[in-house]
């Protein structure tokens, strides 16, 4: 499982004209899902995200986590992040079937709320735009293979 996490001020998605989810301040999350990936890994990732400390804190340290600056998430799937880029068109094979990854970014979206997260998301397999206000800006690139 891969996922882009972006420290955001604001973030929202929109899918056929409409505000589909948004949040204030928090992390944008582009999450993709591998043929591989089991329930234990959107633990893992869960876990992993929802204790990042990429917030500053007084002394402008990264050093807060989520749940210090009562932020939220707005969760995207995002098959390209299993992109072959090995010739100039991509391929996606890399990437999970929808039986496999929609119960996985469900499960991952429900991790994050059962810690205590509000929780937005997108609609999986929808042409979706994705607004966000970047806050720094903070990306970091998690991938469960090599957590």
């Amino acid at each position: 499982m891969r996922a882009v996490v972006t420290r955001v001020k604001n973030a929202s998605v929109v899918i056929d004209g409409k505000v589909n989810g948004a949040i204030d301040q928090g992390f944008l999350v582009l999450l993709g899902v591998a043929p591989t990936d089991t329930p234990a890994q959107a633990v893992k990732m869960a876990d992993k995200v929802c204790g990042l400390r990429i917030f500053e804190d007084e002394n402008e340290k990264m050093n807060l986590n989520l749940e210090a600056v009562g932020g939220s998430l707005l969760v995207v799937s995002q098959f390209t992040l299993y992109a072959d880029t090995k010739s100039r068109r991509p391929g996606f094979t890399g990437a999970a079937k929808p039986e496999l990854a929609i119960p996985l970014y469900e499960q991952f979206m429900a991790e994050c709320a059962g810690r205590g997260f509000q929780v937005q998301h997108g609609e999986f397999g929808a042409d979706m735009q994705v607004f966000s206000q970047n806050d720094g800006p903070v990306t970091i690139l998690l991938d469960t293979d090599t957590m």
